[in-house]
């Protein structure tokens, strides 16, 4: 059976109190077996790839979807790098990916993965992200990754 592929969206570049909230979820998510999907590049991207890389308990893979066309481009956590040339448009190609979506801070590319995940009818968690109808926003890294999983 093959691996449930999550999201986690949010800003390239972010604060090292994000990136400790992507660390965490990226730890909880690969604990859970799932296999994540992110833009591939810095900020909470690369945070949450190094937090499911930490966990001995990983099963499943990081995928990074890249707005460019190297590969090389990818954050050192990515297993699977997809270099899709698309710049931000490579956001449809993420939300067509993934079952489910855990947000975390508030860049308007972040912004626009919640838009495009909502159309697509998928679940959506807010961790100190954007909050609008269809979104669940929560308190914590183990109530984010409870809510997708469970």
């Amino acid at each position: 059976m093959p691996h449930r592929l999550i999201a986690v969206i949010g800003q390239g570049t972010a604060d090292q109190h994000l990136e400790q909230l992507a660390r965490q979820v990226g730890r909880l998510l690969a604990e859970g077996g799932v296999s994540l999907i992110t833009g591939g590049l810095g900020g909470v991207m690369a945070a949450a790839s190094e937090g499911f890389h930490q966990s001995s308990q990983r099963t499943g893979l990081v995928i990074g979807i890249l707005p460019g066309f190297r590969a090389e481009d990818a954050n050192p956590h990515v297993d699977i790098p997809i270099a899709t040339g698309m710049g931000e448009a490579r956001n449809a190609i993420i939300v067509s990916a993934a079952e489910a979506f855990v947000a975390i801070g508030k860049g308007y590319g972040t912004l626009s993965e919640i838009a495009l995940a909502l159309k697509a009818g998928k679940r959506v968690i807010s961790f100190e992200s954007w909050a609008m109808d269809g979104v669940l926003a929560v308190p914590s890294a183990e109530e984010a990754v409870r809510m997708i999983l469970g």
